[in-house]
């Protein structure tokens, strides 16, 4: 609506007046169409959308996925980005990890509202993730220690 209501006003202020210093020539009409936002050109959520926390030995790891995009957080320092997709049927996740290659390839076992099974082709074998929602923490995590 205010866009409406500002490209009347534009346009009523091009009209002619008679005062000599407002130059009548038309002026091009601006497109009302606007550039597709970033959520337009992504995939749409899935089943393993959302953000997604397990503690192994201590230590916190958070795997976010967005459309077909993931990325994987730990405490230690590990910091891997690439892919959830399914293929054939079945959720996999892809990632690079620098050097780190033990959540570099997992397969879903299974998926949801509240927890994600996810066996890594590694010796870490299967992780049971919760859905973290609202951006906090699910209860129960041992997050002392963890900042603010």
């Amino acid at each position: 609506m205010a866009v409406g209501l500002a490209g009347a006003l534009a346009l009523t202020a091009c009209g002619g007046g008679g005062s000599d210093d407002i130059d009548n020539k038309p002026t091009p009409a601006r497109s009302s169409t606007a550039a597709p936002s970033p959520e337009a050109s992504r995939a749409p959520a899935g089943p393993l959308e959302g953000n997604w926390l397990v503690t192994v030995d201590s230590q916190a790891v958070v795997l976010m996925v967005s459309g077909e995009e993931a990325a994987l957080f730990a405490t230690g320092g590990t910091v891997c980005s690439g892919t959830a997709r399914e293929e054939g049927g079945t959720h996999t996740i892809r990632l690079k990890c620098g050097d780190d290659e033990d959540r570099a390839n997992g397969t879903v076992d299974s998926v949801d509202k509240n927890s994600l099974k996810v066996t890594w082709k590694s010796p870490l074998g299967t992780e049971t993730y919760t859905r973290a929602e609202g951006g906090s923490f699910p209860s129960g995590l041992p997050t002392d220690g963890m900042g603010p």
